[in-house]
């Protein structure tokens, strides 16, 4: 499996746990905003993989983007969720390729 495919899927799964209502905003309020912090540094991390292999840099870029954003309640969840199910689709693309 390609070293993309595997950081979508870590990056889509922290996503994905962001977007569970009252769970994801209570670690991301309890952790001070670090979470989002994380999933930053991640999604930095992952973009960068991406160019080395050559895949879809936009669930990435969509994620650094919704971590900047996430600081606003209901936009938050509606765009971790969204991110976590582009970054886990492509994920899955990556993994079928190589």
């Amino acid at each position: 499996m390609k070293l993309s495919a595997i950081a979508k899927f870590i990056t889509g799964g922290y996503e994905a746990l962001l977007a569970i209502p009252f769970l994801g905003g209570s670690i991301v309020v309890f952790s001070g905003y670090g979470a989002l912090g994380t999933a930053l540094l991640l999604h930095v991390i992952a973009l960068i993989i991406t160019f080395v292999y050559r895949t879809s840099k936009t669930p990435n870029i969509f994620g650094i983007v919704t971590n900047l954003l996430a600081w606003i309640p209901v936009i938050g969840w509606i765009l971790h969720t969204i991110a976590a199910i582009l970054l886990i689709a492509s994920a899955v693309n990556d993994s079928r390729k190589g």
